[in-house]
């Protein structure tokens, strides 16, 4: 079974679309196996966006990041990680398709309402960095 993790950006939470995100999760025949509401700390988003760290948008990556809670996710599955990324669609909203969660709910580049793991190294990285192993459930 493959994980992967989806964090509903603070876009996404201030539209009130978890519900949204989560059914077209559940259509898709994945099952959650952690989910939270974490405010997200400057320590973690050092390390989650490491690889963004020397870009001049960074900062304003991280502002955006801790603007308000996020909802955390690691959902299982075969072939999670392609699942969710077909589901979400490509990261610049303007140019996700409609039927994808950014294309329907999403605005641009940044606010494009969900965070999903790109690869299954990331998602392994990420539920780590996430979650706790007592967060984790086998359902």
């Amino acid at each position: 079974m493959e994980r992967s993790v989806v964090l509903i950006k603070p876009d996404g939470m201030k539209k009130r679309v978890i519900g949204e995100v989560i059914n077209r999760m559940e259509k898709s025949g994945l099952k959650v196996v952690g989910l939270k509401m974490i405010k997200l700390s400057d320590a973690l988003l050092d390390v989650w966006y490491a690889h963004h760290k020397q870009k001049p948008y960074f900062a304003g990556i991280k502002s955006y990041m801790m603007s308000t809670p996020v909802v955390a996710m690691i959902w299982e599955g075969d072939n999670a990680v392609k699942i969710i990324r077909d589901l979400a669609g490509p990261t610049d909203s303007t140019k996700a398709a409609k039927g994808t969660i950014r294309g329907d709910l999403g605005k641009d580049i940044q606010e494009n309402v969900i965070h999903a793991s790109d690869s299954k190294e990331s998602a392994e990285k990420e539920v780590s960095l996430m979650f706790q192993p007592d967060e984790i459930h086998e359902l």
